[in-house]
């Protein structure tokens, strides 16, 4: 830790338009090209200039790699053709598997062999970009009285920015290891390190604190300020008010959650006043969209693919009105070379290593009527779910996230030998099914790719502008954060912030209504814990795959709990006629689901361990338990 938040001071001089510029090290530098402070800092140009490689350490998971991983919960299994994945030592409870000391591939988002803030995507990670974020944000902060040629206006912007950045990167390394030392201060060179990890909660404040600051002075857009102008309609991915109110929100939940509260009080439940912050913050944010003068709304359901891909727009950034906080990217095309294909089987496809959603994680997605299934293997007359016919009357999102068995995959010409296979052969010993190659589990994931992702519709190719890109949060994500704030911080399923008109189930019915599912069903609206489940489930339907599923679980206290530490394949039999034209008109038995794997979890494994190298620094700076 220590030498990336050590001081290493470097700018660029530039105004970036289209995937904000970075900058090279500043020891990589010709002494031709070093600007003093003075110049760095004197004016909005040139100070954003330097806040521009900011942005260059918001690590794009979904293509920091040829294959990416980022589902670790019970959602997700890859094929056995690989087993480099940070998931694979995540399934044998080896959670050193992130550091980049334990991973000869250099395969995992949250630790590379090498930084750097250029626009090579295997060079960016978590752990470096983070300490050296925090370092550059507070040399700026320490020279913002040097940025004397400026307007109000252009002093927020900078000071906005980097107070947000600053809360940013110290969230997203509590999330996974707890409290920690909050740097708030450029740190002597010279000095002996002494600070010590603080409470989850204590590390909570401060970020919640640099949140409301930048969001007290950041626009809501800044195609509406003077100096934004000066890059009019680039300006989506430039931080602001709504993402500064978004994870404000965010980080007060997270801190209320049962395992950050465990960590700083002891008690294993959620914290009410920190749930009640959570809601007024979402609150807020929520009655600045829902008023329509915003540049974020959710998208309507047929376009829903947009949160996550966009395919012929000449590689336009995916999240269309509804992604409130991305990075930038730097080759579309990277979607192309390896994670469009780690979805389809070999046998349509290219490539073997395949991540396959689990029958277990399958099971959330409820029905149409908005009921859940109780048991996958009997008839349940309330809900209407009949284990004949498995996949009819289901939830939309089921019909547009997962491949089923007799789903038309492959839309064009197949050779005569092939054409066995246009149809998801997904019954149990069918050619879609293959431990190495293809599905474990009996589906398959297509949320983030079209439906011609294959070898022979050719749907990932270069000529098709394939452009994969998850958001790390989008409006969606705010509502139902919103719902559960507001249901554990007013302790009812009809909580709400009193400055926002929607309670905690209306907000839950606003995403299903946009999905087209029943609100939620009165008999879960008689209890908090009631509520809270069917909280959870939308939550795993609606962000299915999106990477929140790992730290849901966590925050929960819910890892190492069963069912969750099980991932499980549904096996079944065709019988009588196969229909090509409706798939769920399919008639199925013998159907069941078998696990797979079993996870052998402790209580050690809610938090990740921190690098020997760094806890070895300083005795302040200790180990997590367990480890």
């Amino acid at each position: 830790m220590k030498k990336y938040i050590k001081t290493l001071v470097c700018c660029t001089i530039i105004w970036s338009t289209v995937s904000l510029s970075s900058c090279e090290k500043y020891l990589d530098k010709a002494d031709e090209t070093v600007i003093s402070e003075k110049e760095a800092f004197k004016n909005f140009v040139n100070f954003q200039g330097y806040t521009e490689e900011l942005y260059n350490c918001i690590v794009n998971f979904s293509t920091n790699y040829w294959t990416n991983s980022w589902n670790w919960g019970e959602d997700e299994i890859t094929s056995t053709a690989g087993n480099f994945h940070f998931i694979h030592k995540i399934d044998d409870g080896n959670f050193w598997g992130w550091q980049a000391e334990f991973d000869g591939w250099g395969s995992g988002w949250m630790n590379h062999n090498n930084f750097s803030t250029n626009n090579d995507r295997f060079n960016k990670d978590l752990w470096k970009a983070a300490w050296y974020g925090i370092s550059k944000v507070n040399m700026g902060l320490a020279n913002m009285d040097k940025m004397t040629d400026a307007t109000d206006e252009e002093r927020n912007l900078i000071k906005g920015q980097l107070l947000f950045f600053r809360g940013w990167f110290h969230h997203r390394l509590m999330e996974y290891f707890g409290g920690l030392p909050y740097i708030d201060t450029v740190l002597p060179t010279d000095s002996k390190l002494t600070l010590p990890r603080l409470s989850y909660k204590a590390c909570a404040d401060k970020a919640a604190a640099d949140f409301r600051a930048a969001a007290d002075i950041l626009p809501v857009n800044w195609d509406n300020t003077t100096a934004g102008k000066r890059s009019l309609g680039k300006n989506a991915l430039r931080i602001n008010k709504i993402m500064a109110l978004g994870y404000l929100g965010k980080n007060y939940l997270w801190a209320g959650s049962p395992l950050m509260n465990f960590e700083s009080t002891g008690s294993k439940t959620y914290d009410a006043d920190y749930c009640k912050k959570a809601a007024a913050a979402f609150a807020e944010l929520l009655t600045l969209t829902e008023s329509g003068t915003t540049q974020y709304a959710l998208v309507e359901f047929k376009n829903y693919y947009r949160n996550f891909y966009t395919s012929g727009q000449n590689w336009d950034l995916p999240g269309s009105t509804e992604a409130i906080f991305r990075g930038p990217f730097f080759s579309a095309n990277n979607s192309n070379w390896g994670t469009s294909k780690q979805y389809t089987p070999v046998v349509i496809s290219e490539g073997d290593l395949k991540f396959t959603p689990t029958a277990n994680y399958v099971d959330y997605y409820g029905m149409a009527n908005g009921l859940p299934i109780q048991d996958i293997t009997k008839a349940d007359s309330e809900s209407g779910y009949n284990p004949e016919y498995p996949w009819k009357g289901r939830d939309p999102r089921f019909y547009n996230d997962i491949v089923y068995d007799g789903v038309k995959f492959v839309q064009g010409a197949m050779g005569a030998s092939d054409e066995k296979n246009r149809y998801a052969n997904l019954y149990t010993s069918g050619s879609y099914r293959d431990v190495s190659t293809g599905s474990r589990t009996g589906y398959v994931l297509r949320k983030f790719i079209p439906i011609t992702a294959n070898k022979y519709d050719n749907g990932y190719s270069y000529g098709n502008s394939l452009h994969i890109y998850v958001p790390y949060m989008r409006l969606a994500d705010i509502y139902l954060m919103y719902a559960e704030a507001a249901l554990m911080g007013y302790n009812s399923p009809t909580g709400k912030d009193p400055g926002f008109s929607k309670t905690a189930v209306d907000a839950i019915n606003v995403i299903r209504t946009r999905a087209g599912v029943a609100n939620v069903a009165a008999k879960f609206l008689t209890s908090v814990d009631g509520f809270l489940g069917e909280v959870r489930r939308e939550r795993a339907v609606e962000l299915s795959f999106e990477g929140h599923r790992f730290n849901d679980l966590r925050r929960w206290l819910l890892l190492i709990e069963k069912p969750y530490t099980l991932k499980t394949s549904v096996e079944f039999d065709r019988s009588g006629t196969f229909s090509t034209t409706d798939p769920t008109a399919n008639r199925v038995v013998n159907l069941k689901e078998v696990v797979i794997l079993e996870r052998k979890f402790s209580q050690k494994h809610y938090w990740l361990p921190l690098k020997n190298a760094d806890v070895n620094m300083y005795m302040e700076f200790k180990q997590n338990p367990g480890w």
